[in-house]
């Protein structure tokens, strides 16, 4: 499916000033061609859940793809009168040559992982820090909400119906795409459909009720127009006094005669739960058990689960405003953090040390490796080492928690899988881009991957991410030698 809706301008220069002003810096210092590392990973799952979707890396990659600098672009950075001119003609000639390397979408991702990494010239590699955040951190956020509320639904479907609550028109279309990507079966957002294959639903507003001069005119109107797809919205007036009873009046005067059976009705106001349960049986007992009944306003993970266990007769949900914006808990709190420099070819380790213990960083070129178990197929732990490191799935390995090194744990009949692929080398793109069907079937599995315990919305389970035994030992000689 063609991009068409990102990037509708060269977003090069969204970016924070003070990329800017360090990649000057450095470039005046000589340094703008050294090698340096980058990681980006988070620090805590939205919701106190227990796991978070990756998501976002096709719009990453676009955006590297179309890294340039416009004559405009310099004339405005040459006012600001901070920029030596060796370092503007530097922008004037730029060619993105980063590797980069991402967990590919609708993968499970956990804390302190390394979810992207980028290794290049420190002036590049630091300059793409905000984008890098920008693309994962919404679409990452969103996904991991609409993956909730999917399994909260369990099984029924859910469409995001955020579009006009959302923050700004990207974060509607880009974040239809991710609530597709964790789970959703569609969305209100037609040029989601348009630009991203996502499949584009919806019946009406209460407006088109209220423009006939009874709602049974405006039902049967509807279903005159769309007999193969009518879903009447009936809480317009009165649910159970007369939009129940009007929409099987119009089922029954117009529908049948074309031979067309009703799609579905449409609640969105009211106790639905009990609604749901009124208006199924009048549905029933009127000879349409085949008639959907679709719930809307202001549902989450939460309100689902309640009116599913409450015994609600719904069969899809309308999700829109506490989806689009994750409002619950709306930031996604990934950082991009120096993890190595190289000099003459040789890589050293960097660490940010801090009086908060949760802000230190891992050190070094990494890799992320995810165990399975070769029995359940269920994923055991992850375990990040340094980059020259393979895990022989063919022996026992022992994971250990980085922090109680006393817990371990020998692991055996196992499969170690890398996380990570490769998406530019010499900023030139390698890996192809999957559907976003792919995608979205690549999240649906890998969630099952994880244990029930991982998937509770209170208290989940603490999956375990681990540091190779390496990888231990050269972040404790860094801790030790700052501690001097």
């Amino acid at each position: 499916m063609a991009n068409l809706s990102f990037p509708r301008e060269n977003l090069t220069m969204l970016t924070d000033f003070y990329e800017l002003t360090m990649a000057n810096g450095f470039f005046e210092e000589g340094r703008g061609e050294q090698i340096a590392y980058f990681d980006m990973f988070f620090r805590r799952v939205p919701d106190g859940g227990g796991y978070a979707i990756m998501a976002g890396v096709e719009q990453l990659v676009d955006y590297l793809n179309n890294l340039h600098f416009t004559p405009e672009d310099i004339e405005f950075l040459r006012s600001k009168k901070m920029f030596s001119e060796a370092f503007l003609s530097y922008l004037s000639n730029f060619r993105f040559a980063c590797d980069v390397w991402a967990v590919p979408e609708g993968t499970p991702i956990f804390p302190y992982e390394p979810i992207v990494t980028v290794r290049g010239p420190i002036v590049q590699a630091q300059f793409i820090e905000t984008m890098v955040l920008v693309s994962i951190n919404h679409q990452s956020l969103i996904a991991t909400k609409a993956n909730r509320i999917v399994r909260a639904a369990d099984g029924r479907p859910v469409m995001e119906f955020g579009s006009r609550r959302a923050q700004g028109y990207d974060g509607a279309i880009l974040g239809a795409r991710a609530t597709y990507i964790g789970g959703c079966c569609g969305t209100a957002c037609t040029i989601s459909d348009r630009d991203y294959g996502i499949p584009a639903l919806g019946t009406m507003a209460h407006s088109w009720v209220q423009m006939f001069d009874s709602e049974y005119e405006a039902f049967c109107a509807y279903a005159r127009q769309y007999p193969n797809a009518c879903t009447l919205l009936v809480d317009t007036y009165s649910v159970l006094k007369s939009g129940v009873p009007n929409a099987i009046r119009a089922f029954n005067d117009v529908l049948l005669p074309l031979g067309c059976r009703p799609k579905g009705i449409r609640i969105d106001s009211g106790d639905i739960t009990y609604l749901s349960k009124k208006a199924r049986k009048m549905l029933d007992d009127a000879g349409f058990p085949d008639c959907k009944i679709t719930a809307s306003n202001s549902l989450d993970e939460y309100i689902i689960r309640d009116m599913i266990q409450q015994g609600a007769c719904i069969d899809s949900f309308g999700v829109g405003e506490r989806l689009i914006t994750a409002s619950s808990d709306p930031v996604f709190g990934g950082v991009y953090k120096l993890s190595a420099v190289e000099k003459d070819g040789v890589i050293h380790p960097r660490i940010k040390i801090s009086e908060n213990v949760t802000k230190i960083t891992n050190p070094g070129f990494k890799k992320v490796w995810r165990l399975f178990d070769n029995d359940t197929q269920k994923a055991v732990a992850d375990v990040i080492t340094m980059a020259d490191e393979v895990i022989d799935d063919q022996n026992p390995y022992e994971i250990f928690d980085p922090e109680y090194i006393w817990k371990r744990k020998i692991v055996t009949n196992f499969t170690a899988a890398p996380l990570q692929v490769q998406l530019f080398r010499g900023g030139r793109q390698v890996f192809h881009m999957p559907p976003i069907e792919e995608i979205r079937a690549h999240c649906k599995r890998h969630v099952q991957s994880l244990w029930e315990e991982v998937l509770r919305f209170e208290n989940p389970h603490n999956y375990y991410v681990d540091l190779s035994q390496k990888l231990w030992d050269v972040k404790q000689e860094l801790l030790s030698s700052y501690s001097k």
